[in-house]
């Protein structure tokens, strides 16, 4: 019975379902995590390959609805919160690896992907400092949780204190770990939320570079190339530029192709879906159980701290 409920063609009629159906982003994932977590999804299908693929591609489709005038305000406006907000987080998780007494590359994983983005900054990071294997499952598995619960709990919290959809947006880019959770979030909260969670998310990525230049400095091991520590910025944040300074170039110059811009960035909306159906789908059972109590201990500590300083700040200030 279970291997036919686990057919391909009946894993593929669901992400239909969920793409087609008027399902938001944590509903897509809900639906991944219920195949995964009841042991259904097809063992042919590489879901953990497809989600980054499919997210790649929906996030540079996003580009083309994001105006650049107000994608660079955003910039300089939560420039020096962003930096702040990595620095502290990155300190905090020194002093609480040690306070827990968790292994110190593990923990430097952790807030690594706490800080920067998640599953990317953990890749960036582990070959710069000599990580284990087993080190590098725990970080992942870790944060690979808090990110399915964060798609569900941000947009009810920001419900709850009535946010504006764009401050929403701005909180989502700040505190989520990857790129899925924070668009997905934004999605499922508000459309008007996802244009300034994409930008400053994609921002924040781009501090992968000097944090893999501290972690070589820090565990005293042998230093990158500059082209080596570049190519750890995901490929897709440059497609994402390149993709809003054509379509506002295009419709500066061309005002009725704005309409095909609209089209491509609500295609890439229901291509996020999907991706996030497939990050639920990769969820394993092992990957709980493997990152053990202190680490997820250490890395809810963080994430929730990370979260309600943010939200703190930005209330402060708005």
């Amino acid at each position: 019975m279970r291997t036919l409920l686990s057919h391909p063609v009946l894993f593929f009629l669901l992400l239909a379902i969920v793409v087609i159906a008027p399902i938001n982003a944590a509903g897509a994932l809900a639906a991944g995590l219920v195949l995964a977590l009841f042991n259904l999804v097809p063992a042919s299908i590489p879901v953990a390959t497809w989600a980054k693929k499919t997210l790649a591609v929906a996030v540079v489709g996003l580009g083309f609805g994001i105006q650049l005038s107000a994608a660079a305000a955003l910039g300089r406006e939560y420039a020096v919160t962003l930096m702040s907000l990595v620095i502290l987080t990155l300190l905090a998780a020194w002093w609480v690896t040690r306070w827990l007494k968790v292994d110190s590359k593990t923990g430097f994983l952790i807030a690594s992907g706490t800080a920067i983005c998640g599953g990317s900054a953990i890749a960036a990071v582990a070959p710069a400092i000599r990580a284990r294997t087993d080190q590098i499952a725990v970080a992942l598995g870790c944060v690979f949780i808090l990110n399915a619960l964060a798609l569900l709990l941000f947009p009810w919290v920001g419900q709850l204190l009535n946010l504006e959809p764009e401050l929403f947006g701005v909180w989502a880019a700040l505190a989520i770990h990857d790129t899925s959770s924070v668009v997905g979030a934004a999605q499922a909260y508000h459309v008007d939320a996802v244009a300034p969670a994409t930008t400053l998310k994609l921002a924040r990525a781009l501090l992968i570079v000097p944090v893999v230049l501290v972690s070589v400095w820090l565990f005293n091991t042998q230093a990158p190339s500059a082209r080596a520590t570049l190519s750890k910025v995901p490929s897709f944040i440059i497609w994402f530029v390149l993709a809003m300074v054509v379509a506002n170039v295009v419709v500066t110059w061309w005002p009725q192709a704005g309409v095909v811009f609209d089209s491509l960035t609500s295609t890439a909306r229901q291509l996020l879906v999907a991706s996030l159906f497939f990050v639920g789908a990769s969820l394993r059972v092992s990957l709980i159980r493997q990152a053990g109590l202190k680490p997820i201990f250490l890395a809810t500590l963080l994430w929730v701290g990370v979260a309600a300083g943010s939200l703190a700040a930005l209330l402060h200030t708005s």
